[in-house]
């Protein structure tokens, strides 16, 4: 099957800190192969195998880091 990629709404980054937070604890995951954090427009933009990854465990991984998905 082949990757998806999905745009998340996120809630409370303000800084590269919170950019490097979101990136670390979203490319821990297995089946990951590409996170773009636009901090501006407060989305995250992540390209994933479905079959190893499902976007709420992808949402949980962003929240577990301090940031609300909306």
């Amino acid at each position: 099957m082949a990757n998806e990629t999905k745009t998340l709404n996120v809630e409370g980054m303000s800084c590269m800190h919170c950019v490097n937070a979101v990136k670390k604890s979203v490319e821990s995951l297995p089946g990951i192969s590409k996170v773009d954090v636009d901090l501006n427009g407060k989305k995250v933009q992540v390209e994933f195998d479905p079959e190893k990854v499902d976007l709420e465990k992808i949402k949980e991984m962003v929240e577990d880091a301090g940031y609300d998905v909306v």
